[in-house]
Formats: C-alpha cells, structure tokens, sequence
C-alpha cells in the first residue's frame, strides 16, 4: 500500500508540475504562466465517461456504410496489395472461421511505409475444421451491414470518426495497456528501460504458443512479453508486470469513482492485471489482491447491465466484452453489435444519459485491410491503423464524421480535461505517454456542447439485455490476440 500511495504522490507532483508550467493537458499546448488554461467545456456537462472496447477491427472492415459513406466518411471499396494489384473488397460476416495476424510484424508488413499495400502478407489462421479457408484475399473484407446494422445506426445518429488510429502498432495485450494508461512502457519514464514499449502479446508457457488465460502479475514465472527498443527492433524480454502510471492513478488521487468491467481476471484483456500496484499479487503469485482491483475491477462484463439498471455508474467506466461478443475474427459469435447496444441502450434510457459521453473503439485492426496510413510515425511503436470511433452523448454532434486525428490517449485526454485532472505523466517525459503528446487529438471535434442535449432513442438490435443477462456460459476469453 506504501508504494501505491508513493505511486500515487509522484504522480500528482507531476500533474502538478506540469500545470505550474502552463501545459494544457486537454489542448496539448502551452500558455504563459499569467494566462492559466481555460477550464475544459464539458467539466459541467458530462459527469459520466463509458469506454466500451470492442476487438480487431477497421473501418474499411466494420463499416461498409453507404449512408457514412455519402456523409463523408473515408471507406475504401478496394484495396491494393503487395503485387500492385487493385483488390475488391468482397462482403462477409461478422462471425467467420478465420483469423489474421496483427503483430507487430504484421503491421509493419501492411504499412509498408505508408503504401498500405501488405495486407496480403499476412498470416492467416483457420478454425479447425473449417472448410475452404483460407478464401482468397482473406483480409481483403468488408462486413455485411446487416450484421453490423446497430454500429450503423449509433454512427449515423452520433459522430463517427474515421481518423481514429490504434496508438500501438501491435496487439491486444499492449493495446489495453494504452487504453488504461496511455502507455505499455514496462516501468516509470526516467527509470531503466523507460525508452522500451512492451510490443506483442505475452509468449512462454508450453512451447512458442501464447499464452493469454493467465497473464500479467499472477502469470507463471516463465511467461515473457517482448519490448520494443528505438530502432523498431524487438530483442528484449521482461515478465508481463509493469508498475508505470496509469489514469485509475489519477482518479483514485482525485476521488473520482472508475470500475473496469471485465469477464475474467488472468487474461490479455484485463489490463489492471498487469500494473503491479493495481494487482498487488498474493504471496503465491496467483491472485491480485489490491483495493483497486476488489473495490474497482468487475469480473463480469454483464453486470454494468445490470448496474445501470440500479442506478449505478463510476464517473469512468471501461467495458470490457467477453469473447463471443467482442468482434474478434474467428472466435465471436456475431452478437457483438447487439452486445454494444444493449449497453449503450441501458445507459440512454436510464437517468445517466443527460451526463454521459460513450466511446466505442476497437482495440487493434485484427489484420484487416485499411487504405489511410497514420499520419506520423511517433517513435518505434506509434501510431498503429485505423480503428472505428464512436461517440454517442446527448452532446455528440448529430450525423457528423469527424476527420480529427485521435487515437487512445485522445480518450484519455477526454477524460483528464472532463474531470480538470493533468495528463497521466507530466508532458515531455520520455517516453511521451499518449495523453501527453501536443499531437494527440482531445475527441473535441466530436462535440457540440453549447448544442440543445439530444434525445436518446433506443438503438435496435437483433439481441436485447436480456439475453445477456441470462447467458449462462462461463468466461470466454480471448484465444491468442
């Protein structure tokens, strides 16, 4: 508990120093020291951030809509691949027997320096069992809209964003450490190994074979997770327990209330299992045991259903899905869409709606064809591509795509300027966490907060809340990314 509050304090005098020097944490930007930065816009409307945090998508994948399209959104109907050659992209299903490769190789593969034309050279796994798979131009796909019908909808009635940019070039395990911290830095900036990112999904256990259903500060010893150096080059390993600052950090200091809502404990895509001070692992090493993690962290995705019913929301709330209902390719069984409305249904027909911004993204690009490269290449290790962005909130701009360069530390930064708190680490350290960077978007382009509040008008879908709150299976969790 001592380091936690040492953790703690390190962060606010950060906070702290950087606010004396005139960085505006919302803006990115500096002032004089006479004119102290405005007071964020939405400090007095929204009082409740949803974070819901889908899997494996882009938008040229997810959102073949013909109304965004007409509407301005940037959806490629083709691709080019590693031969020159122009590829229609064909329709598909949400739910499908395969899965792509999204490694660190894997993105630098169809980047390919800004070309996005190496798709092609992705590997692709096949379900067992599954008959005439690979097809041809396997990332080379759209989903069928109406399989996707609900994210339409929310899009076209909310603001999309078509510039959203996964911060990480890499998988699930790194990418939800930026959505909690802004970072997969293993350690603080300015101590050892503070210029490394942790890059890929955590390896070990059996042979070469990930390992992703006991991870984190309660993984066996033997698990590893590869960093990431300057040059791009990947020749390091460290156990998958870092103690770096995170948002909660900054809540928690500010007492402002946070649940992470999560199907299980050991997996990838909890990523308070892998801050060391959020975790506090037993004696054993095999069970977290910290006050963040049993007051904050709800084993049960299914129960921020259930909580909003009763009139329960945290200022800031993650939703994690369980597997068969978070879109990932070749593992969920398509009610992801319906999954995503229902909780975004029972938030605007509750009382919450008229103090609530919801961000719905996704955590990688699954491997996927996309034509927009990112825009900059930060370091080694940011931006990654394209992932869809949703923002629905009685102050969401109606109808409208935003072309705002974001990517996860705009949400973060969202959140710090919401709730006057500074950026997770005071900007200009080193590494520069995302919420820190001058060129990290805020998401203010995707609100109108002098606009008459919305009406909240129930989103339909194929599966109501019921029929998650009555699914009886246990836990799935993710299978390898």
């Amino acid at each position: 508990m001592a380091g936690k509050n040492a953790m703690r304090l390190q962060i606010l005098l950060l906070g702290v120093a950087g606010l004396l020097l005139g960085l505006n944490a919302c803006g990115g930007g500096s002032s004089s020291p006479s004119s102290p930065p405005p007071p964020p816009p939405s400090q007095s409307k929204i009082q409740h951030v949803v974070i819901i945090y889908q899997e494996n998508r882009t938008p040229d994948n997810l959102f073949h809509d013909q109304n965004l399209i007409n509407a301005g959104a940037d959806i490629a109907t083709s691709g080019k691949n590693s031969k020159g050659e122009i590829i229609p992209l064909t329709s598909g299903t949400l739910k499908n027997d395969y899965d792509l490769g999204h490694s660190h190789l894997s993105f630098t593969e169809a980047y390919d320096n800004g070309a996005m034309d190496g798709a092609d050279k992705d590997g692709v796994s096949c379900v067992p069992g599954s008959q005439n798979c690979p097809p041809p131009n396997a990332e080379y796909v759209y989903v069928d809209p109406s399989d996707a019908a609900p994210y339409f909808e929310m899009a076209e009635t909310y603001t999309f964003g078509d510039r959203m940019f996964q911060t990480n070039q890499g998988p699930s395990f790194p990418a939800h450490q930026f959505i909690l911290s802004g970072t997969s830095a293993p350690t603080a900036p300015g101590t050892t190994m503070s210029d490394l990112f942790a890059a890929e999904n955590p390896l070990g256990l059996k042979t070469t074979t990930e390992d992703n259903n006991d991870t984190g500060c309660t993984a066996p010893t033997q698990e590893y997770v590869w960093l990431i150096d300057p040059t791009g080059t990947e020749n390091q390993q460290i156990y998958p327990c870092f103690d770096h600052p995170t948002l909660t950090d900054l809540l928690d200091t500010n007492k402002i209330s946070w649940r992470y809502y999560t199907p299980s404990a050991g997996v990838i895509w909890t990523a308070p299992n892998a801050i060391k001070h959020i975790c506090v692992p037993n004696s054993t090493g095999t069970q977290c045991t910290g006050s963040d993690w049993t007051n904050n962290v709800v084993l049960n995705s299914k129960q921020v259903l259930t909580d909003v019913a009763s009139g329960q929301l945290a200022a800031v709330t993650w939703v994690i899905p369980d597997g068969p209902y978070s879109d990932h390719a070749g593992f969920n069984d398509g009610t992801g869409p319906s999954w995503v409305a229902s909780v975004v249904n029972a938030i605007g027909n509750s009382s919450f709606w008229s103090s609530t911004a919801i961000i719905i993204t996704w955590d990688d690009w699954g491997g996927w064809y996309d034509h927009v490269p990112p825009p900059s290449i930060i370091n080694s290790y940011e931006y990654g591509l394209r992932v869809p962005l949703i923002v629905v909130s009685p102050y969401a701009k109606p109808a409208y795509v935003s072309h705002q360069v974001n990517d996860f530390g705009s949400i973060l930064k969202f959140i710090e300027g919401t709730f006057a708190l500074p950026s997770t680490v005071a900007p200009g350290a080193s590494p520069a966490y995302a919420d820190a960077l001058s060129t990290t978007g805020d998401l203010s382009d995707c609100f109108d907060f002098s606009q008459t509040p919305l009406t909240f008008k129930t989103i339909n879908s194929a599966l109501k809340a019921e029929y998650f709150i009555k699914d009886k299976r246990p836990p799935s969790p993710p299978d390898n990314d």
